[in-house]
Formats: structure tokens, C-alpha cells, sequence
């Protein structure tokens, strides 16, 4: 599997990827996740802009996508319930999306992230069992509970070197 930054003209695949990840949520119960047009196309087209969108490409078809950045998550300041492992500079991934088809996919985008910066921090809802399922086998450890912009609990979780 290949990674690379994403592309404007990835565009419409990369919403078609994040519409089918919205459906796949909702069948395995997370009906809070993703709602009223988030993440938007004018929000994914300023990720690529800054170079944080990322895809994943099998066979030269995208097959995921993901945002990834190692600035600062200021959703990350307060944590509830339990404390970051470290307090290092860190890489967040974000709205990891697959079409579905590619199984082991979400393993290989975070492991790639974490070759990337040996610190990274992945916050979910949590309804999102099949997400956290995938974070705690990849060794990553639950630290406690972060908010996001709106207010509302996310299950934050740390993998470190």
C-alpha cells in the first residue's frame, strides 16, 4: 500500500471514501460520529491545502484517507479522567475514513503515522468500538477523555516509542 499527501483533484474520491465511512459508523452503531456534514468538503479541502490529507492508494486506487499533522491538538490541553503519557511534542491522526474494501487498511495509515513521529495521539467517539478495537491491538493505551471544539467527549488514546 502506498501513501502519499492528498491532491485537490483527489477530491471527490476522498468525499465518496468519507460518505462510505459515514454508512459503515452507522451500521456497526456509532450514529453520533460524523453528523450534519462533518467533515465537509470545504473543511477536507483545507486539510490538502495545508498538506495534513493524506490517502491511501492500493493498486493506484484510493482506498482511505486520513488527516495527519504534528502541530499541537488544542482539543488535546485538557484531558479528563487520566493524563496523556508524555507531554513531548506528538502527531495526531484524524477522521480516518476507508472505502471498506481493503482489510488492514487502518492498521498500515497508523502505522505509517507512527514511523513518521514515534508520539501519537487519536482521539474517537465512543460509540466507535471498531476504531478503538483497532487503536488498543496497534498498542496504543486509552488515557482518558479530551472534548472537541463543540463540547462534546471523545476517548483519547496515545501510542509512544
Amino acid at each position: 500500500m502506498d501513501i502519499r499527501k492528498t491532491k485537490l483533484e483527489d477530491l471527490d474520491e476522498v468525499m465518496a471514501i468519507i460518505d462510505i465511512a459515514r454508512g459503515l459508523m452507522r451500521a456497526s452503531g456509532n450514529t453520533i460520529q460524523w453528523t450534519n456534514g462533518y467533515p465537509s468538503r470545504e473543511y477536507i479541502r483545507s486539510t490538502i491545502e495545508i498538506g495534513e490529507n493524506y490517502v491511501c492508494l492500493e493498486e493506484n486506487t484510493i482506498v482511505a484517507t486520513f488527516c495527519f499533522s504534528l502541530l499541537p491538538d488544542p482539543n488535546y490541553t485538557v484531558i479528563e479522567e487520566g493524563q496523556w503519557l508524555n507531554d513531548a511534542p506528538y502527531g495526531v491522526v484524524h477522521r480516518l475514513a476507508s472505502n471498506g474494501k481493503v482489510k488492514g487498511v487502518a492498521s498500515q495509515c497508523f502505522q505509517w503515522c507512527f514511523e513518521q513521529c514515534h508520539n501519537i495521539r487519536v482521539d474517537t467517539h465512543e460509540t466507535n468500538i471498531p476504531m478503538q478495537k483497532v487503536l488498543t491491538r496497534l498498542g496504543y493505551i486509552r488515557c482518558g477523555i479530551i472534548y472537541v471544539s463543540d463540547g462534546t467527549p471523545r476517548v483519547a488514546f496515545q501510542k509512544v516509542n
